[in-house]
C-alpha cells in the first residue's frame, strides 16, 4: 500500500466568503475555536488546511466516512485517530503534518514511524545570517556546520542551514520525543549537495550517537526557496509485500499540489453555518507569523 505525499500552498490562498465558512463547517468544534484563535490570518489559514489534509487522508485512505470518525490528540497535542473496537480491520496508518512559509503538508505510511517537516529559507528577522549562525550553534554537529558554511554564499549557508534543520525537524517528530531531545545527537551525511526541483532524493544518512542508523530520509524542494524532509522508519513486515520476510523500500513518493477543492472533495459539513466566523477572519493581521505549527 503505497504512503501519502500531500502539500497545499496556503501563502497564495485567498480563501472567499464560501470557501472559510465551509471550511470551519468541516472540522472539529474544539478545532475550528482553536484556529479562530489566531491572530495571523496566515497562521489561521494553515492550521485550517492542516485539519483537512488529516480529515482527507482518514477519509479516502482509512475508509470512514468524514462525519464518521473524532480526531484526538496526544499530551503533546499531535493530532490521532483513536483505535476503536469499530476499526480493529482498518490499516494503521502514522501520518504527520507540518506547515512553515507557504505551504502545509502531510505525510503518511501504513505502518511504519513517519515524519515530516517543511522549510522555507528566508533571512532572519532581527540579525544578521552570521549572527543567526552563532546564536544557533549548538543546534548543528561540527560536521554539519562545515557543510553548512562551505555551500558558498551566505544565502546558499542560510538555504543548506534549513535543509538540515528540516532533517533533524522530521525525525523528531517522527520518535514523538519533542522539545528536549539534543540534536547534537543526530547527524546527517548530506547528499546531494544540491537538490534540484522536482526529484526526491534518498541518499542522506544519519548517525545517532556516532552510530548510522537504518532510517529513509526523503528530500524535496516544493519550489526553490521551500525544503521539504520526511523522515521513514524501517518498515513493518507485516505490511509489506514481501512473502519472504523481506521488506522492499518502495519508489519514493514526490509531493502532490492540492487546491481547495481537493481538501473538500469529500468533506461533509460537521457543524452549522457561522457566519461571524467569516466576519473574524476577515479581521485577522495579515502580518505573517515567523513561528510555525508543526504537528
Amino acid at each position: 500500500m503505497d504512503g501519502v505525499r500531500w502539500a497545499f500552498r496556503c501563502g497564495s490562498w485567498v480563501p472567499t466568503r464560501s470557501e472559510w465558512t465551509l471550511a470551519a463547517r468541516c472540522v472539529q468544534l474544539e478545532e475550528k475555536e482553536r484556529i479562530g484563535q489566531f491572530v495571523f490570518a496566515k497562521d489561521a489559514k494553515s492550521a485550517m488546511a492542516g485539519r483537512l489534509l488529516i480529515r482527507k487522508l482518514v477519509c479516502e485512505k482509512m475508509g470512514f466516512a468524514w462525519d464518521g470518525f473524532r480526531l484526538e490528540r496526544t499530551a503533546r497535542g499531535k493530532p490521532f485517530l483513536p483505535r476503536t473496537s469499530s476499526t480493529p480491520s482498518v490499516p494503521h496508518w502514522n501520518f504527520n503534518m507540518s506547515h512553515q512559509g507557504d505551504y502545509a503538508v502531510l505525510a503518511a505510511e501504513p505502518g511504519r514511524q513517519v515524519g515530516v517537516d517543511v522549510m522555507k529559507t528566508s533571512r532572519p528577522g532581527s540579525s544578521s545570517i552570521q549572527e543567526f549562525f552563532r546564536i544557533m550553534n549548538r543546534q548543528f554537529t561540527d560536521l554539519e556546520w562545515t557543510n553548512i558554511r562551505k555551500a558558498g554564499t551566505d544565502w546558499d549557508q542560510l538555504d543548506m542551514f534549513y535543509r538540515h534543520w528540516a532533517l533533524k525537524e522530521s525525525f523528531i517528530k517522527a520518535i514523538g520525543t519533542g522539545l528536549g531531545f539534543d540534536l547534537q545527537r543526530v547527524e546527517f551525511h548530506i547528499s546531494p549537495n544540491q537538490m534540484r526541483e522536482g526529484q526526491v532524493y534518498r541518499q542522506t544518512q544519519m548517525y545517532l550517537d556516532n552510530e548510522e542508523e537504518d532510517w529513509t530520509f526523503e528530500e524535496s524542494l516544493l519550489d526553490k526557496d521551500h525544503h521539504v524532509a520526511v523522515a521513514l522508519g524501517k518498515p513493518d513486515i507485516s505490511t509489506s509485500e514481501a512473502d519472504s520476510g523481506t521488506v522492499c523500500e518502495a519508489p519514493p513518493l514526490s509531493f502532490t499540489l492540492l487546491s481547495f477543492s481537493d481538501l473538500v472533495s469529500k468533506a461533509t459539513p460537521l457543524l452549522e453555518e457561522d457566519p461571524a466566523y467569516w466576519e473574524r477572519f476577515q479581521s485577522k493581521k495579515e502580518a505573517p507569523s515567523r513561528q510555525s505549527e508543526q504537528q
